[in-house]
């Protein structure tokens, strides 16, 4: 007789989970290891799967149907202590339970993305097909690195990365992976720019022998003054440092200035540095600017530079009925980041990167026998650790694959569309209201502005230097208040919106991506911002007359 019973043979209570159970007098953890085989996904408990899966949609659904804002405005201290207190060493009985303690440090004071008052960051409302694919690939939980982990997967994903580069219009010789985001994908970039670079200089005979770091040294990255922060630290970490990169001018309309990358470039070769690669943006993070691609790329080729073009936000736009000619440009990069999980509506994470020659994708290509040996390559096993710097990696590609074949590639194209036009109409709005300042015309789906109103009649603001010559709310106090509008509309939870600086100088900002929001929507955060704004500086006042 086997000392320990057969699983399917087994009564276990979800509520009765550390119990003795009837007949049983082993070992309390040999009791608990038994128990909890009712929690493992599989053909046993597949209705129970359904049950508790179920319990937690419907508890997301509830709130969703319960949400008037984008956000409680709870504080740091509160949540910090409500999720303190939580025993995680006494288990609660059930689903059920668990559930409604989630609601208490997370469901009820979460943010929203789909809430038409959230105008913050590039965060997007989900679209439900991709929820779909985000409920199956975490149960199947395949595991991306080897064709042994993945197998269908695998294809999917290699499917969608071919469509995408055809999209981008880079060449039949392209390919790419999935990664976790923009960020992980410019610097995949930027480690196959290094290595291709660091390869052509080892064919130098002045440099046989020299070690990498010796190699480094020389090698310089151009990019635009408003490029993604990701690009500076993706620098350092590949041992070059900060000041690597060379931070290129824009033009008043915040694209890199092709003048301004040729003069640099002709100082770095001038010098003797060697320029290693050139970061172009399609799509700002604050402006959604476009850099002008085909002239930025000429003057890499002329270099011998590596042309990446970071697409992370105005990726969507290859999908887009009326922008799409954005885009013009990237079949001539060798490297394209895009973020599903922006401008594709897909939940976080989803992102791409794409090279114009597959052959490149081979500078971070590792063996290891034990995972990915090299005779599986010459096998020709499809093993996508051989082309990605990480190595579990989630089915992400799931989640856009069930989207397209669902919506199709016009549905989300046109999400995206509805979202620039609407950035406009606000645009033209704010750009006729003399409250506010707008700090350039909006290019995709972002505004950056501040208020900064005319004060009249506001005597103790002007003796305190509150205000210019023209009666309009100075420079400095407008750098005062601002941040200080965005603060407070945040803790209200009436709205979410965002901050950056421009010219050193405080700014605030939308970032538009909800299709189903409207002008009234926006124009009716605008008005908390000017009442909001309005009652700081009331109270500002009333501060100097006091004093």
């Amino acid at each position: 007789m086997p000392l320990l019973p057969r699983v399917d043979e087994m009564y276990v209570d979800e509520n009765r989970v550390g119990e003795t159970l009837p007949g049983q007098d082993f070992g309390s953890s040999v009791e608990l290891a038994l128990a909890a085989t009712n929690h493992l996904f599989n053909t046993r408990n597949s209705t129970r799967y359904v049950a508790q899966v179920l319990q937690g949609v419907n508890a997301v659904a509830t709130k969703l149907d319960r949400t008037t804002r984008p956000f409680t405005g709870v504080g740091p201290a509160e949540m910090n202590a409500r999720i303190g207190a939580v025993d995680l060493d006494q288990p609660l009985p059930d689903t059920a339970a668990a559930l409604e303690e989630l609601e208490t440090v997370y469901l009820g004071d979460a943010i929203y993305f789909h809430d038409a008052k959230y105008a913050a960051h590039l965060n997007c409302p989900v679209v439900i097909p991709a929820l779909v694919g985000e409920a199956i690939l975490s149960a199947v939980n395949s595991s991306m690195d080897t064709w042994d982990q993945s197998a269908g997967a695998t294809m999917i994903e290699r499917r969608l990365i071919d469509w995408t580069a055809e999209r981008l219009q880079l060449g039949a010789a392209a390919d790419g992976v999935f990664t976790s985001g923009g960020s992980q994908s410019n610097l995949q970039a930027l480690l196959i720019a290094r290595n291709h670079a660091v390869a052509g200089l080892r064919q130098e005979p002045a440099n046989a022998g020299l070690r990498l770091p010796a190699l480094l040294e020389k090698l310089r990255i151009f990019t635009s003054a408003d490029s993604h922060f990701s690009i500076q630290k993706s620098a350092s970490m590949l041992g070059m440092g900060f000041d690597a990169v060379i931070s290129v001018p824009c033009a008043a309309d915040h694209k890199m200035d092709p003048a301004a990358l040729a003069e640099a470039m002709a100082e770095t070769h001038d010098a003797g540095l060697v320029p290693m690669a050139v970061v172009a943006t399609a799509g700002t993070t604050d402006f959604g600017a476009v850099d002008p691609l085909a002239d930025l790329a000429a003057l890499a080729r002329a270099y011998g530079a590596w042309f990446h073009i970071d697409a992370a936000y105005g990726g969507g736009l290859m999908v887009s009925g009326r922008y799409h000619h954005l885009l013009d440009g990237t079949r001539l990069a060798d490297s394209v980041t895009v973020d599903f999980h922006k401008t594709f509506f897909q939940p976080v994470s989803s992102s791409a990167l794409l090279v114009r020659d597959r052959a490149m994708l081979q500078h971070v290509t590792y063996y290891a026998d034990y995972l990915n040996p090299e005779s599986a390559a010459l096998a020709e096993i499809p093993n996508q650790v051989d082309k990605s710097i990480q190595t579990t990696r989630r089915f992400d590609a799931l989640k856009l694959w069930l989207t397209l074949r669902i919506m199709g590639a016009d549905a989300i194209g046109a999400l995206f569309d509805e979202a620039i036009d609407l950035a406009g109409r606000v645009g033209s709005v704010m750009a006729a209201d003399d409250d506010f300042e707008l700090a350039a015309d909006p290019q995709l789906s972002t505004l950056v502005f501040r208020y900064r109103p005319r004060v009249t009649g506001a005597d103790a603001l002007a003796d305190a230097g509150l205000t210019d010559a023209h009666g309009r709310l100075s420079e400095d106090a407008a750098d005062t208040l601002n941040p200080a509008i965005r603060a407070a509309v945040f803790a209200s939870g009436q709205a979410v919106v965002a901050g950056t600086k421009v010219a050193g100088r405080h700014y605030l900002k939308f970032t538009l991506l909800n299709a189903e929001a409207t002008l009234e929507d926006i124009s009716e955060i605008i008005g908390l911002l000017r009442r909001t704004g309005a009652q700081l500086l009331a109270n500002a006042s009333n501060s100097e007359v006091s004093a």
